[in-house]
């Protein structure tokens, strides 16, 4: 980022689902730059070594299962096709898709005690959360209000086809991050895949036009940047450049830090002009 200013604080990252299948996070650019920390929550043993692997001293690993505090019924399916859940996959759902008979195929049932997020001390204050979780997402976020007060932008996956019962949709959790303040940026990925039995190419991975799954951030509503601090903003201006690409929501939110006389009267500008020089 070209204008200067340097965070009091590390961002506090929160990754549920840490071990997500072949993805680099975007948050990562930020534990690169020692600008961040990560506290990742895993609960499947298979994965833990991966983690430490991949993040080192950055990270700190948590192997509760987030939910709501109750017993559950952990649903084992094969590591690689990450669809173990505390949800129940959803036979009707898993055949209408090529493919998904066998990646939601339950291996092994196991009973896990659950926490929820605000009861986890050691946890601090989040600014940026991912989710992956197959379902779970939206009582996790329900159960960690405390610690997501101050949370400035959400990475969360949401279903549009749900594979799992009782599975809340897009539109539940959407509903729900509304109300808590928050408004829908950007998609960073749209999953489409084709319905059974046709399949394209002779590649069942070969998308149709059924959309299944995406990832979507959320951040704090624009419209009231009066709720935020001034560390705040900067932060959400880290987070705007370096994850999420934005660089309109970086730029709204230096004019913001300019007003306040937090950031020199042309930093916008500079900023902007560092990118027509490329």
């Amino acid at each position: 980022m070209t204008f200067d200013f340097q965070l009091a604080e590390n961002i506090q990252i929160m990754d549920v689902g840490a071990s997500a299948i072949a993805e680099t996070p975007i948050y990562k650019i930020l534990l690169d730059l020692n600008a961040a920390r990560l506290n990742a929550f895993e609960g499947d043993e298979r994965k833990i070594e991966g983690i430490k692997n991949a993040y080192g001293s950055k990270v700190d690993i948590f192997k509760e299962f987030l939910f709501d505090g109750s017993e559950q019924t952990l649903h084992l399916c094969s590591g690689p096709s990450g669809m173990t859940s505390l949800f129940k996959p959803k036979e009707d759902a898993l055949n209408f898709f090529n493919g998904f008979d066998n990646f939601g195929k339950v291996e092994q049932l196991e009973k896990v005690q659950t926490r929820r997020m605000d009861s986890i001390e050691k946890l601090p204050q989040i600014d940026f959360i991912k989710m992956d979780i197959q379902g779970a997402e939206l009582t996790v976020l329900k159960n960690g209000r405390e610690k997501l007060s101050n949370c400035l932008a959400a990475q969360l996956e949401v279903s549009w086809v749900c594979l799992y019962e009782n599975q809340p949709t897009f539109g539940d959790v959407d509903i729900w991050m509304r109300s808590q303040g928050f408004v829908p940026h950007k998609f960073t990925e749209v999953k489409r895949w084709s319905i059974a039995p046709t399949i394209f190419a002779e590649n069942f991975r070969v998308p149709g036009n059924q959309l299944l799954e995406s990832d979507i951030i959320y951040i704090r509503d624009p419209l009231k940047l009066q709720l935020l601090s001034d560390l705040q903003l900067k932060k959400l201006a880290v987070l705007s450049h370096f994850c999420f690409e934005s660089i309109d929501l970086c730029v709204f939110i230096l004019r913001e830090l300019e007003k306040r006389n937090s950031l020199d009267a042309d930093s916008h500008l500079i900023y902007l002009q560092s990118f027509q020089k490329k």
